[in-house]
C-alpha cells in the first residue's frame, strides 16, 4: 500500500486548517460582548435543559462544548452571489450575525439566552466556505442537518410563499415566520425525529452542501 502525498493545499487540508483554527479559540457569551470588525465562521452550542436536546446539552456542560448545535458563516457584500468577496470591506458582519442569532434566541419562549455560547474565527473571505462546510460535516449540528431554519431572515416578495421552517416550528417567537404557512410536518413528528437522529437513528438529514446553500440563500 502507497501512501498518497500530503497535500497542504488540498481543499480537505486548508478546510482542516480552518475549522482547527476555530476550534482553538476561546468559549464565550452569544453574542459577544465587545463589538468587533470581520467576517468569519462560527459554531454555537446550547447547554440548557429543553428536553429534546439533552444529548447534545450534555456534550456541553461542564465547559465542554463538544458539540455545536449549529454552525454558520458571515461573509463581505457580495460573496453570497457566488463570489467570496474579494477586497470588499467586512464591517462588522460576523459580529452583527451573531448578535441577529441571539435575537432570534430572545424571542422563544422554549430558549434561553444564558445557555448559549459560542467561539467565533474572524477570516480571509477565501477560507470561510471551506471551513464552515467541513465543520457541518464533522460535527452534523442539529440546526443545520436536520432542524433547519434557525440562521433565516424574513422572506422578500418572491419566498412570502415558502413554509415555515423546522426551526420556526420547534421554536415559535419570530413574528414574521408566524405570518407563513405552517410547515407540513408538525412538531410531534419533528420532535419524533429530533429523538431519533440524536440517539443515532437512521434519519433523512440535509447534506453538507445544501446545508451551505441554504444558509447562503435565507441568510442574506
Amino acid at each position: 500500500m502507497v501512501d498518497t502525498p500530503y497535500n497542504p493545499l488540498d481543499k480537505r487540508n486548508l478546510g482542516e486548517s480552518v475549522a482547527g483554527a476555530l476550534l482553538r479559540k476561546e468559549i464565550g457569551p452569544l453574542p459577544p460582548t465587545k463589538r468587533f470588525v470581520g467576517a468569519g465562521i462560527y459554531a454555537i452550542y446550547y447547554s440548557g435543559t429543553f428536553k429534546a436536546y439533552d444529548p447534545v446539552a450534555e456534550r456541553n456542560r461542564n465547559r465542554c462544548f463538544a458539540q455545536p448545535i449549529y454552525v454558520g458563516k458571515a461573509v463581505p457584500p457580495g460573496a453570497r452571489k457566488g463570489g467570496f468577496g474579494l477586497g470588499t470591506a467586512p464591517g462588522n458582519v460576523l459580529y452583527d450575525r451573531l448578535r441577529e442569532h441571539a435575537k432570534s434566541i430572545r424571542v422563544c419562549a422554549s430558549l434561553k439566552l444564558e445557555d448559549f455560547h459560542c467561539r467565533y474565527l474572524v477570516s480571509d473571505d477565501i477560507w470561510i466556505p471551506l471551513g464552515e462546510a467541513l465543520l457541518i460535516e464533522n460535527f452534523r449540528p442539529l440546526w443545520n442537518v436536520l432542524i433547519d431554519g434557525f440562521g433565516n431572515h424574513p422572506p422578500g416578495k418572491r419566498r412570502a410563499a415558502q413554509f415555515r421552517s423546522r426551526w420556526d416550528m420547534v421554536h415559535p417567537g419570530r413574528d414574521w415566520a408566524a405570518t407563513l404557512p405552517e410547515n407540513p410536518e408538525n412538531v410531534v413528528q419533528l420532535g419524533r425525529k429530533i429523538s431519533d437522529f440524536l440517539s443515532g437513528k437512521s434519519v433523512p438529514t440535509i447534506s453538507t452542501e445544501k446545508a451551505v446553500i441554504q444558509e447562503e440563500e435565507h441568510g442574506d
